[in-house]
């Protein structure tokens, strides 16, 4: 894996990590839009503003002009928030050489198309691979070198053996799986979840009822991503009941951090424009909202935290509404 050329676009906190990761096994160009942020990684190797008092490996080389890092790629790897997403992958368009594999690492949706990120590529870049990483990765524990465990996710499985070397290192444990639309919607449903069981918390529900949110809501992402054309067994894996576990209990969750603001009484316009990093939760919502009204699907939890998102409902009436809710059958939808 030594000789393949490897580029990470975007330089936040889990970009920034993914370019750590692979730089145990090869050289990594990263882009990020930031100027003082790419003098920083290239002079002390560090990325303060996203990643504090973390040592950055001497092999990443970071750059502000998307071409000096696209051009000479071999696998292109994609770490750039949904709502720049398209718009990056445009500017790039001229500069990437043909069948370089893409990688998704964007755990969101495209608003106004209902797009998974995979699903943009295709649409910016045909003929290109694609594929996503995902899986219960927070940034700050990899990077202390706490063990994790994370899922490579392309129909086309030669490539994906080779890419699956790319990306595991050390006590960052890959794995491996077919199913691109079970495992991206598996990354983008659980924010929303997230951000019901952070309400909870807010609110001071305890231990119980934040179980029964997170069981509940599993269901309503597996009914959903199913429907969508994932495979149930997929959202019993790490890139579903992993990922979502890790999200609505870690305080390291952006996600998870919204809907305790939320349940402690704030406006979301004011949760938001104190946050560094995007919460994907957020911007997802409606057009989960919109994919489960096309599909029938019954989303309740989620249909209420988009809600309150809008402010056509307080986190009390919300809550409240979901736990009266939570009293029928466990077959039942809901």
């Amino acid at each position: 894996m030594t000789d393949l050329r490897v580029s990470v676009l975007g330089g936040g906190s889990w970009g920034t990590t993914v370019a750590s990761l692979v730089a145990r096994n090869t050289d990594v160009e990263l882009w990020a839009r930031d100027e003082d942020t790419v003098q920083e990684i290239n002079e002390h190797h560090t990325n303060e503003k996203y990643l504090p008092g973390v040592q950055l490996s001497n092999r990443i080389t970071a750059h502000s002009k998307l071409e000096n890092v696209v051009r000479n790629a071999d696998v292109l790897v994609m770490g750039v928030p949904s709502n720049a997403f398209r718009d990056v992958l445009e500017n790039i368009k001229p500069h990437i050489r043909a069948w370089v594999p893409v990688i998704s690492l964007t755990k969101g949706l495209e608003k106004g198309t209902d797009l998974r990120m995979t699903e943009v590529i295709q649409q910016v870049l045909p003929g290109h691979p694609v594929g996503v990483l995902t899986g219960p990765n927070l940034a700050r524990e990899i990077m202390a070198g706490q063990a994790a465990a994370s899922v490579i996710a392309m129909e086309d499985e030669i490539i994906m053996r080779q890419l699956q070397k790319v990306f595991n290192s050390g006590l960052f444990r890959v794995y491996t799986n077919d199913d691109v639309v079970g495992c991206e919607l598996g990354g983008v449903l659980k924010n929303i979840i997230a951000i019901a069981v952070g309400m909870g918390v807010g609110l001071g529900a305890g231990d119980n009822t934040r179980s029964a949110l997170i069981t509940r809501g599993l269901a309503e992402v597996t009914r959903l991503g199913v429907a969508l054309g994932g495979r149930a067994e997929t959202f019993a894996g790490l890139a579903g009941m992993g990922d979502m576990l890790a999200t609505c209990i870690s305080t390291q969750s952006r996600n998870h951090h919204v809907g305790i603001q939320l349940g402690k009484g704030r406006h979301i316009d004011e949760i938001i424009e104190e946050m560094v990093m995007v919460a994907e939760g957020v911007k997802s919502a409606p057009t989960v909202m919109a994919l489960a009204a096309k599909m029938g699907v019954e989303m309740p939890i989620a249909r209420d935290v988009s809600r309150v998102i809008d402010g056509d409902k307080t986190t009390i009436q919300a809550f409240h509404g979901l736990i009266r809710h939570m009293a029928g059958s466990e077959a039942d939808p809901g």
